[in-house]
This record gives structure tokens, sequence and C-alpha cells, in this order.
């Protein structure tokens, strides 16, 4: 992550309205009517807008100090690569002056088509299949972008393990009747991951493939939300999105 965010910057961000929304998209140069939704969003804030001619368009706005300039624009590079290769994702919507991403108040935000569905409750063994043949040709076209030319964040134990537990030692912020144990196991998982991944190719990939980032409708499956596409294994697109256990969970992931 990108520690640029100030708390004038982060407050702004926290208190979005509505009217402010609508002020973004329109100064993209996209005319609206007074419709705007929120949509669920964990890190960023999201909102569905109705445009002048009624068609919807979704605004992401993206928290402040979470990714630099460069590196969601690399994102937006990934979707545009996977769109031009027929892989169904919502590619950013181009601002009147060709860019795709603008600022206001100092938060990045960019502007997308909307695509209805609904996230896949179940999963059949045809649906299976389908989902296994959409995340190889996903990673496919991922795959022709080198590692070493990408500005995006590595899936390692430094990055996730490792250095979230030396901010929590160094604030404080564990309560010291199992500081020692929950260190201990951070670190062990963390000598673990490394082990484990010694050796394992890499390239860049969807970082959080879950069901809800997926979308069906009329038997299509859209991917959605590549905010956290990042270098690391392959694998890290499969086991998201059947986490499951047991001899059913086995069986649909042999057929993924």
């Amino acid at each position: 992550m990108v520690d640029t965010a100030t708390p004038h910057t982060t407050d702004l961000f926290i208190g979005l309205t509505p009217d402010r929304v609508l002020q973004a998209v329109e100064r993209a140069g996209l005319a609206c009517r007074p419709v705007c939704y929120p949509l669920n969003s964990f890190e960023n804030r999201v909102y569905e807008v109705e445009l002048e001619d009624r068609a919807r368009v979704v605004a992401k706005f993206y928290r402040p100090g979470r990714w630099t300039e460069a590196q969601i624009l690399e994102e937006h590079r990934l979707l545009d690569a996977l769109a031009a290769a027929e892989v169904p994702v919502c590619t950013m919507r181009p601002f009147p002056d060709g860019g795709a991403l603008r600022q206001i108040d100092g938060i990045y935000y960019s502007v997308a088509d909307r695509r209805g569905g609904r996230a896949p409750d179940e999963l059949s063994d045809a649906l299976v299949l389908r989902l296994g043949r959409l995340i190889g040709r996903m990673h496919t076209v991922a795959a022709a972008r080198p590692g070493d030319d990408v500005d995006r964040p590595r899936l390692d134990a430094d990055r996730y393990v490792r250095r979230p537990l030396a901010w929590m030692r160094t604030n404080d912020v564990i309560p010291p009747s199992f500081r020692q144990r929950y260190a201990a196991a951070a670190e062990t998982i963390a000598d673990r991951a490394d082990a484990l991944m010694l050796g394992v190719p890499t390239q860049l990939v969807h970082g959080d493939l879950h069901l809800g980032n997926l979308l069906l409708r009329d038997d299509r499956l859209n991917v959605l939300d590549f905010d956290d596409c990042c270098i690391g294994p392959a694998v890290q697109d499969l086991w998201l999105v059947l986490p499951g256990r047991g001899p059913e969970a086995d069986r649909h992931r042999a057929l993924l």
C-alpha cells in the first residue's frame, strides 16, 4: 500500500455524498440525472449513477493512499488487455479528454458501464468447467505482462504478514495476554508460506477472485473488481473461488 493520504482527503473520502458523486461524474463530461445508489465495497466507495440518457454507470472512488496513480492505471491496462481478448470484464469508460482516471478533492475516480447480474450462489459442474476456462483465459492474457514491468504489489509473506505484524508491534495494538503467542503464530505462518512458495512461478493475477466478484446473467459470466490485482502464484485465483472442504469441494476443484 502507498500511505500518501492526508487527513483532509481521508475525511472527504469518508464524507462522500451522492451530490458530490454526481458532481464528479458530471465534471468528467457525463450529464447525470439525480439518481445515485451506493454499492457494496470494502476498500473503496462505489456508486451506481444514472446518466441523462437513462444509461447506468458505476463510479468508483479509490481510497486515498491505497494505490498510486501508476498502480491504478496498471489495473486499467490489464482490463483493456482482457477486454481486447474477449474476456468478459468491465473496462473503464474514457472521459471526454481520452483518459479514464480523474480526481476530485484529491480522490482518484473512474467510471465504468454497468453490468447486470448476480453472484452465483451455487456452482453446477457445468458452471465450474466454464469458470475454469475463464480463469485460464484470464491468466493467459495477464501472463503476457512481465512481472518486472508491472507496478502492482507482490503477494508474499513479507507484505501480508511480517509488515503488518511489525506495525502492530510498533503501535502496541496486540493485547499483552496473547501478544507472544500471536506473534509466534504469525511468524510460523510466514515461514511456512515462504517455504511453500519457493520456486513457484508468479504472474499478474486477479488477487481477489471470490464468487462475489463474479456476475452471472443470461448464462454469461463477468469478472469484476481487479482492485487487488497483484503479482502472485496462479493458484491465488483458484482457492478463493472454491474454498470449501470435503469430497464435493475436491471434485469441483478437479473440474476447475
